[in-house]
Parts: structure tokens; C-alpha cells; sequence
């Protein structure tokens, strides 16, 4: 099996005590009943797994009583053999097609009797109708394509070279050179390949172009016949529409989407549902451009100008950027590399745990990315050629004093180097990006001793 970070969550998740059912969210084909069976047949001593969509029996043991008895007799039952207490992991798969399982997840950890994991399309949980949420008894994950770091594990690359990386980041100094040009020529590899698990392993073990293409094709075709079952049927044509587009969109010089390239008379209002529906299936991903860079982004949204990426790098190359694979391996990066290296970066960004905005004003200029890095403000620029010391957006932003922007980063192809106050980083480093890991306690307690008793 392809490493998974997943399967990191999975284990410090079982090492809970008085753990809630694990729901892990995500688009389709990511990995998510995968990763769930290799760490259930590996950690525990006895797994099963009820597919919703596939076993009908696993719905129907859902449709009468949800106490926890009924329930986990009908599981014994459908499962024909002994389920141990205590060393039991029961994978409820595809969970958004049993609504009512989600509800008695409720009764089943109380129960404690055994461990469980639920795995859904985003599209799916989100909008199917729960009768009762487990508010308080389920912990929510979300799951994405396999970021860069994966990649490299499922391409060979020692666990020796990526603590030497994540020195290099840390320490902010340079990558010798040799581990340098390798790893960017692996990144080329995953700005077309991407992290889909069936075109990664594709890649891996052919290293075929040809077959990516194909497995990707199939994959894209898939997601079109998402739109056809899930979506409403009037809704059916915009969706396909704005799903299309996305390549053309973000090869436009400001890469912001802009309906009215859809139809003439298109508006946002009238689309907006097709959009959410696009991001709440997870197969694309929004930056909302902001009136200012400041903490918190989320008040200072224009949610009628954004970008929209998509949720992995390999599909958009494949959607409709044709004949580019071979260019980009090559490592000419000329040809529509702006608008991929956003998408690549998007992608990372929101797998490390981001929300995605970004800055573009008259007065200022375009800013790629602004990220809010806990409490702070971070200023990101994605440079695909060699110019990438010139940043006058940049420049003129770090110089409002009102905003107090945290950090300026640069991504770009070259070395680690750090330079009037801009952290220069290769487009990989992005990998170890993140969202700073929040403190185990966070207790605060008023002094009450001042009140008259």
C-alpha cells in the first residue's frame, strides 16, 4: 500500500482513551477505504467493513431500532463471525448512503464495546439528510489527494533525505545541490502525475505517461457521472460547465473565474449553488480574493471575486491542458506554468491545513496568496520563472504598517535564500508548510477572589 499520512491519524486516533468514531471526509477515489482497511487488518484483531452502497443488508440492519444491542447483533450477523470487544475495528464504508448509521454511531460509542471508522464522499455526508448528527461522539477528518511529501515516499525517496529537507526549511538554508535538482524534478513528475492513489501507483509502477493520461481520463469521467447522479437536473449543465472551465480560467491573465465567460448573461447569484456544489464534492477548491490583509481573512472576503483551483494538480493537466506532460518533465516551464504552479500550491496549501485567499488591488497590485498562519498574516508569491527577485506587489504590501503581515514568502525554482526580510523557498518546500500545531491545553480561569463572598 502507498503511504498515507492518513494512516499516522489513524493510530494516534486509537490510542485515545474513551475515543469517538473516526469519519473521515474526502473526494472521491483518494484513498479513503483503503488506507482504512490496510491499518484495520494491520492493528487489530479482528476488522470488518460494511459497504453501504454495495451490501444492502448493511443498510437494512440500520432501518429498525438504533439501540446499540439491535444494531450490533445485526453487524454480528451480516459479519459471520465473532466480533472481540476491545479489539474490534468496524469500517462503516460509504456511510453517506445510511444516513441513520451516522445517528446511531451515537448509541455504538457509548456502547464501547468496539472501535469505529466511518469513510464518505464529501458530497455525500454533506448533503444527504442525517436524522440526528453524533454531535460530541464522532471526530471529523478530512482526507485529501496524496500531497508531494507522499509522492516522494511512493517514489523512493528515504525517510534520511526528507529530515535533510525539513532541516533545510527549518534552518533556512540551502538544499546541496544534488538533493535540490532531484526533487524538483520529482516535483515536475507530480504537477502531472498528481496524488489521486490510482495514478500515482500507475506512475510508480510504470512510469508511463500514456497510462497516467488514461487512468486519469477515467477518474475525470467518473466525477462527470457524479454530477449526473448527485446533482439536481437543472443544475446538471451548470455544473459541467463551471467544472470544464476551470483550466481556461486560471490560464486567464488574473486567473479569476469570471461566470459571464460561461454565457454572456450569466450571473454569480444564479451559479453560486453550482459552485458550492463543485467544492462540497471536493473536486475544486476556492480563493476569495480580500479587502485587506489582515486577521481573521474570513471577515474580509469579496466572495464575488475568487479563483477556483483544482483539488488535484494531475486532473487539471489532464482536464484539458493537452500535450503539456512531457514539456513540464522536461522542465520547461514556459507553457501555462503560472496558472499550474498556483494550482499545485492551492492544492498543498489546503492539504497542510489552509484556507485559501489572496490579495489584488489597483493601488497594490496581485498578491498570490495570503494565508493567515494562526494568528498571523503571511504573504505568499509563486514565481515560475527566473525573475523571481522581483516581487513589486510584495514590496509595496510589506510596506503598510497597519497591516502588520507576519512573513513574505517566495516560491520559486531556486535555492533556499533569505533576503531583505523574504524567505526564498523551492516550490517543494511548500510540502512542509503548515498550519502551527495548536497546544495541548489552552485553560483559562478568571480569578474570582475580588467578589464578595
Amino acid at each position: 500500500m502507498l503511504y498515507r499520512k492518513a494512516y499516522d491519524k489513524l493510530k494516534s486516533w486509537k490510542a485515545q482513551p474513551n475515543k469517538k468514531a473516526l469519519c473521515i471526509q474526502g473526494a472521491r477515489q483518494i484513498g479513503k477505504t483503503t488506507v482504512v482497511r490496510a491499518f484495520g487488518k494491520a492493528e487489530y484483531d479482528c476488522f470488518v467493513e460494511f459497504n453501504f452502497i454495495l451490501d444492502t443488508n448493511a443498510r437494512a440492519a440500520f432501518d429498525g431500532k438504533l439501540d446499540a444491542d439491535t444494531i450490533i447483533e445485526n453487524l454480528s450477523a451480516l459479519a459471520r463471525k465473532p466480533l472481540v470487544p476491545g479489539k474490534t475495528l468496524i469500517l462503516l464504508d460509504e456511510v453517506q448512503e445510511c444516513p441513520n448509521a451516522r445517528t446511531a454511531i451515537k448509541f455504538l460509542v457509548e456502547d464501547g464495546r468496539f472501535d469505529y471508522v466511518e469513510t464518505g464522499s464529501l458530497l455525500g455526508v454533506k448533503n444527504k439528510k442525517v436524522p440526528s448528527y453524533p454531535v460530541g461522539f464522532e471526530e471529523l477528518y478530512a482526507m485529501y489527494p496524496m500531497d508531494f511529501e507522499e509522492f516522494l515516499v511512493a517514489n523512493g525517496v528515504q525517510e534520511p533525505t526528507l529530515a535533510l529537507l525539513r532541516d533545510c526549511y527549518g534552518s533556512e538554508k540551502p538544499v546541496p545541490a544534488v538533493i535540490h535538482d532531484t526533487v524538483t524534478r520529482l516535483f515536475y513528475s507530480y504537477i502531472i502525475v498528481g496524488g489521486m492513489p490510482d495514478v500515482v501507483q500507475t506512475y510508480v509502477n510504470t512510469h508511463d505517461i500514456g497510462q497516467v493520461l488514461a487512468v486519469q481520463q477515467e477518474l475525470l469521467a467518473l466525477y462527470r457521472q457524479d454530477i449526473t447522479q448527485y446533482a439536481e437536473p437543472n443544475d446538471r449543465p451548470k455544473i459541467r460547465a463551471i467544472f470544464d472551465s476551470i483550466p481556461a480560467q486560471l490560464n486567464d491573465k488574473n486567473r479569476r473565474f469570471l461566470v459571464n465567460s460561461l454565457r454572456p448573461t450569466a450571473r454569480l447569484e444564479r451559479y453560486a449553488d453550482s459552485f458550492n456544489w463543485l467544492v462540497d464534492a471536493g473536486v475544486a477548491l476556492p480563493c476569495y480574493n480580500v479587502t485587506e490583509p489582515k486577521a481573521p481573512l474570513k471577515l474580509n472576503e469579496k466572495r464575488n471575486l475568487f479563483k477556483l483551483f483544482a483539488a488535484d494538480t494531475g486532473l487539471l493537466c489532464a482536464l484539458s491542458m493537452d500535450n503539456i506532460q512531457f514539456s513540464i518533465l522536461q522542465g520547461d516551464v514556459s507553457v501555462n506554468m503560472g496558472s499550474i504552479l498556483e494550482n499545485v500550491m492551492a492544492q498543498m496549501f489546503t492539504a497542510n491545513g489552509f484556507s485559501l485567499h489572496y490579495f489584488d488591488t489597483h493601488k497594490y497590485g496581485e498578491l498570490d496568496f495570503v494565508l493567515q498562519n494562526g494568528t498571523g498574516i503571511d504573504l505568499v508569491e509563486i514565481k515560475s520563472g527566473n525573475d523571481h527577485k522581483r516581487h513589486a506587489a510584495l514590496d509595496k504590501i510589506r510596506q503598510v504598517a497597519d497591516w502588520q503581515t507576519r512573513r513574505a514568502f517566495v516560491f520559486c525554482k531556486g535555492n533556499v535564500q533569505q533576503e531583505s526580510g523574504v524567505l526564498y523557498l523551492p516550490w517543494y518546500m511548500a510540502m512542509f508548510y503548515a498550519q502551527p500545531t495548536p497546544p495541548d491545553g489552552m485553560i483559562y480561569q478568571v480569578d474570582l477572589s475580588g467578589l464578595p463572598m
